[in-house]
């Protein structure tokens, strides 16, 4: 059987960590950026953990992540 291939744009989103599971950055930072608070901004920053039932279509989407 063939190698599957990833799924190029959702291999640039997202990152498995060590136990895992995958980790995304969050949305809504890249313009409007002068009306959010300083504080929305920083947390927008970090990443987060992407919620356990979307897990299951990012293991189709990434097979050899």
């Amino acid at each position: 059987m063939p190698k599957m291939k990833s799924h190029r744009g959702a291999a640039k989103r997202f990152k498995k960590t060590g136990t895992g599971k995958f980790m995304k950055n969050k949305a809504f930072k890249s313009h409007i950026l002068e009306k959010k608070s300083a504080k929305r901004k920083r947390n927008l920053r970090k990443s987060e953990v992407v919620p356990a039932a979307e897990e299951k279509r990012l293991r189709k989407l990434l097979p050899y992540k």
